[in-house]
C-alpha cells in the first residue's frame, strides 16, 4: 500500500535518490547529457537536508510517497512569488517504475491540501515543454498559463506553467 506523508531531513538522501534517478529517465535527451552525468547525489541531499530541517526555507514543504518504507516519488511546495498565483508546486518527481499508478495524483492531492493550511488557494507549476510527463498536469485540470526560456547545462530549453485558480475546486480523479 502507497503511504503519502510529510517529508523530514531524514527523507533527504531517499528524496535526493528519487529527484537524480527521475532526472536522468526523465531528461535523457532532451538537458545535456553531461549536466545529467553531474548531478549529485551527495550534493542534492545537502540541499534537501537543508531545505526539510529549516521551516523558513521556501522549499521547506514536501510529501513523499513510500511502498514499503521505500521512497518512490515526492513533490514539494511553497509560496509563489507570481502575483496571480498564491502557490506553486515547486517539484513532483516519481521513479519510472512507479508512474501510472496513481501515486502523483495522491501526491498533488496532498500538496493541495498543504496549500489549504497554508490559506493558499491557487497553485502553479513550471516544466519543462519536452518532458513526456507534461499530460499529467492537464489530466488534472491545469490551464496552460504561458511559456519562457531557461538554460540548463548551457542549452536553452522552454518551460511551461500551468495553473490552478481554485484550489477548492480541486479535483484529483
Amino acid at each position: 500500500m502507497i503511504t503519502i506523508r510529510p517529508a523530514n531531513e531524514i527523507d533527504a538522501a531517499a528524496i535526493a535518490t528519487v529527484h537524480i534517478v527521475a532526472w536522468k529517465e526523465t531528461y535523457q535527451g532532451i538537458v545535456p547529457e553531461d549536466f545529467l552525468q553531474n548531478l549529485s547525489i551527495e550534493r542534492r541531499t545537502a540541499q534537501w537536508v537543508n531545505s526539510l530541517s529549516d521551516p523558513q526555507n521556501q522549499y521547506h514543504h514536501a510529501f513523499v510517497a513510500e511502498l514499503n518504507g521505500q521512497v518512490l516519488g515526492f513533490a514539494n511546495y511553497g509560496f509563489s512569488t507570481d502575483t496571480e498565483y498564491r502557490g506553486e508546486l515547486f517539484a513532483i518527481y516519481m521513479l519510472k517504475s512507479a508512474q501510472k499508478r496513481g501515486i502523483g495524483r495522491m501526491l498533488v492531492s496532498e500538496v493541495v491540501t498543504g496549500f489549504a493550511g497554508l490559506g493558499v488557494d491557487s497553485m502553479l507549476v513550471w516544466v519543462l515543454k519536452e518532458n513526456p510527463a507534461r499530460g499529467f498536469y492537464e489530466n488534472l485540470g491545469g490551464v496552460f498559463l504561458r511559456e519562457t526560456t531557461i538554460e540548463i547545462g548551457g542549452k536553452a530549453l522552454l518551460e511551461v506553467a500551468y495553473g490552478w485558480r481554485d484550489l477548492s475546486r480541486f479535483q484529483s480523479g
